[in-house]
């Protein structure tokens, strides 16, 4: 059974889908997962899939679809950790990157749950991650991103690589003093080159003995030797040590890192498992978008109604979009039309659909459309014939039918093309018309397509069956691909005649000899013909209703939005009519504290005011104020404010109100469980969040500047450390920091980005060149990180 379904997948173009789908995974473990996709016939399941891939389109829409990077298979590096074998650098780069990788995604889906943005299935699924941040950590501390284990992964590899660096530098310096001393002369070109892993020199083969040391090299021509002078013979020995030294101690840093891993290979192949789901979900719905795909509904009664169905395989300009209906008022459709009409096109149309629909595809349809699950889905199309077994098409395809009608049931939908043809029209069609018979039996669901005329009577007559036809357009003398449901095709045969100029005579003569059942035919359609006209009659009666519940919905709208206008203007008086009040009584509560402070600047009534004598008569002002009165009694206004407090919460810098005071100040620090510290004049005070309200700074005086930033010294550090971040988020911490430490009055900073791929260094020293307040940077001495470092002096 497996083999046939397998080729009536094949026969309805599914594996192309497939195709198309696996080009928007960003892994090969999310391709796999596309190409081993198969149709479900269990309805939850279905649901399921449909579910996830709606969560996805929605997150497309929404956010610009889920964010994740292309990532490496890495189970065969932790069966190979689980085995007791060594990682290399780049295998555990790739596994930190996979756990990187799952720290930003379930970050984003956080900020989804935040944002409170509803999704079926995809929290379920990230649910499933298990936060490995310690480890992710570890990884970075000894590798970067191309699997270079780092000088500080250990103080002995920095010292190893240092001597190093020290050694080739004294080398080199050897060698320089050669190739541009006085004996570059014996030499065939002032070059410093390698040879066995040591530096070496080319001399003339004349001159071979002049320098001593180890020949390890001689050009084609045999007029270059390629030296080793006897004066770094000792260094390069030293240098190989080294090496070897820092091979061994590379080698020790990652076999302890890949222990540091090995108790966490279950869980980062769990990991691993719910990145490939999300990749194959995110492939699903950048899919439906370049389908313009529609989430089918689900029926379990198997009521198939695609509405407006395309090819997905076709160019949307170069087809006609049909309704495919089947399933709720009739179990099996004829379609008969001329040939190039379109009938094999809708047969496969609605085939594809619902394999791609059980997949958890979305399908290029209209809203409302629906969807069956069905048990297996079968298909016989096209004239191909089997080669091996030297078969005629006729026999070819009875050999295919006689197969599937030996596996379907009840659930199973069929789709037939021409049935019977490829013999004499008169036992094809009998043979159609008993093969159907069998198929009703079954209670099979059944589209078929055919040319016989017997079958337009068998539509009509029989229960559960209908016709349709493809659309002909005479006066063209074309199709128009359109699908007709509960019309039966014609032959236009006659009126086709009479257009290309045959004689009336003869066209009579021909109806005459036409047989009694092709006329009862032409009286079936005759009869459908009038059943229509008294379906369209009713159609105008419901549109006429439907105007008429229009108009009563567009009334209702046209109330509701003046009614929406007249609150929002009511709104705006009230808010306009409190802040005159407030700002009335503001006006006079500073100028009654002006005059305090002028007091105690001027020293009157023998004593300086002091400061809590300022909070108590801010106290007292307060009772000028008649804001919160004035919004007690407003219920818009309440309303109002309760919607800006949560929109606007507390942090460290803001200008707030003390309500219970009467006195403004600026939050200093967090003090605990909604509590904070208030700095009011030289009071420093620990207050309940409920007892504050934000508000506006006021411009401080000039002179304040220089307090501002004094305040701030010692709250930032003089240095930032982006390595281990992208570029994206490295810049946008950047910014704040620089932000911080502008205002703190520092006259210069450092930034730590590291130098791994070099990515993090470019995009800093970009976004410095365009800083305003940037006077100049470079990068840091040897001694505090080099080009890993980048130092910053502000204007």
């Amino acid at each position: 059974m497996k083999m046939e379904i397998e080729k009536s997948f094949k026969t309805l173009d599914f594996p192309k889908v497939m195709n198309q789908l696996a080009t928007h995974a960003v892994s090969s473990l999310g391709k796999d997962k596309v190409l081993a996709l198969s149709p479900s016939s269990d309805y939850e399941e279905v649901k399921i899939r449909q579910e996830e891939t709606d969560d996805g389109v929605r997150i497309m829409k929404m956010r610009g679809g889920i964010p994740l990077s292309p990532f490496i298979d890495v189970r065969p590096h932790l069966k190979r950790a689980n085995i007791g074998a060594s990682l290399n650098g780049q295998e555990i780069a790739q596994i930190g990157k996979v756990i990187r990788s799952v720290r930003e995604i379930s970050q984003f889906f956080e900020q989804l749950k935040e944002d409170e943005i509803e999704l079926n299935q995809l929290y379920k699924v990230t649910n499933q991650f298990v936060s490995l941040r310690p480890l992710e950590r570890a990884i970075d501390a000894v590798v970067d991103e191309g699997g270079y284990v780092l000088d500080d992964a250990s103080t002995q590899l920095r010292s190893i690589r240092t001597a190093i660096k020290r050694t080739e530098s004294s080398v080199r310096q050897k060698l320089e003093n050669i190739v541009r001393g006085s004996q570059a002369r014996f030499l065939t070109d002032a070059i410093i080159t390698m040879r066995n892993d040591r530096y070496v020199i080319p001399v003339k083969h004349e001159n071979r003995t002049t320098f001593g040391g180890v020949v390890h090299d001689q050009s084609s021509t045999g007029q270059t030797l390629f030296i080793e002078p006897q004066s770094v013979v000792d260094l390069n020995n030293r240098l190989k040590q080294y090496q070897s030294e820092e091979r061994t101690e590379v080698e020790r840093i990652l076999a302890e890192l890949t222990n540091d891993i090995m108790p966490h290979t279950e869980e980062i192949a769990q990991n691993m498992t719910v990145l490939t789901l999300l990749d194959f979900v995110n492939a699903k719905a950048k899919y439906a978008r370049e389908v313009k795909g529609v989430r089918p509904l689900i029926s379990k009664e198997n009521h198939v109604s695609f509405l407006q169905a395309r090819h997905p395989l076709l160019e949307e300009k170069d087809v006609v979009a049909n309704d495919l209906i089947l399933g709720e008022n009739y179990k099996t459709m004829i379609i008969t039309g001329p040939n190039t009409g379109g009938k094999t096109v809708a047969l496969k149309t609605l085939g594809l659909l619902q394999l791609m629909g059980q997949s958890g595809l979305q399908l290029p349809v209209e809203e409302e459309s629906v969807m069956g699950v069905f048990s297996s889905v079968f298909a016989d199309i096209g004239d191909e014939q089997s080669i091996e077994q030297s078969l005629s098409t006729f026999s070819s395809h009875m050999t295919n039918i006689v197969n599937i009608l030996n596996k379907i049931d009840e659930n199973s939908l069929i789709l037939l093309d021409e049935l019977g043809a490829g013999t004499d029209p008169q036992e094809g069609a009998a043979l159609a018309i008993a093969m159907l018979d069998a198929i009703a039996a079954k209670g099979s669901y059944v589209l078929i397509t055919s040319h016989y005329p017997e079958l337009k009577a068998y539509g009509y007559n029989r229960p559960q069956t209908i016709n349709a036809s493809m659309e002909f357009d005479v006066q063209t003398l074309s199709p128009t691909y359109r699908l007709l449901i509960g019309i039966p095709g014609r032959s236009n045969a006659f009126e086709i005649a009479k257009r290309l100029g045959l004689a009336e005579p003869i066209i009579d003569s021909a109806r005459q000899l036409m047989s009694g059942e092709s006329q009862s035919v032409d009286e079936m359609i005759q009869d459908l013909e009038a059943k229509r006209k008294q379906a369209d009659q009713e159609t105008v009666h419901a549109r006429k209703e439907l105007r008429d519940a229009q108009k009563i919905h567009n009334d209702l709208k046209t109330a509701f939005s003046d009614y929406a206008s007249e609150k929002e203007r009511l709104q705006e008086k009230a808010e306009a009519e409190a802040n005159k009040i407030v700002e009335q009584a503001q006006k006079d509560a500073n100028k009654i504290i002006e005059d305090l402070r002028q007091r105690q600047l001027e020293g009157q009534s023998g004593a300086n005011v002091k400061e809590h004598e300022f909070i108590d008569a801010q106290t007292k002002l307060s009772n000028l104020r008649s804001e919160e009165a004035a919004l007690k009694k407003n219920k818009v206004l309440q309303k109002q404010k309760r919607k800006n407090e949560r929109k606007n919460e507390l942090k460290t810098g803001d200008s707030v109100q003390v309500e219970s005071l009467g006195q403004k100040g600026t939050i200093v620090e967090k003090a605990g469980n909604k509590q904070w510290v208030v700095q009011m004049g030289m009071l420093k005070m620990k207050l309940a969040e409920s007892d504050l309200t934000l508000t506006q700074a006021e411009k401080e005086p000039k002179q304040s500047r220089a307090s501002l930033r004094s305040h701030s010294v010692g709250s930032v550090s003089t240095e930032i450390d982006l390595r281990g971040e992208r570029v994206e988020a490295a810049l946008n911490r950047l910014d704040q920091y620089l932000d911080q430490a502008i205002l703190s009055n520092y006259p210069k900073v450092t930034i730590i980005h590291g130098m791994g791929t070099g990515a993090v260094r470019k995009g800093v020293h970009e976004y410095l060149k365009k800083h305003t307040q940037v006077k100049t940077y470079s990068d840091a001495p040897a001694n505090q990180g080099g080009s890993g470092a980048t130092n910053v002096t502000f204007k």
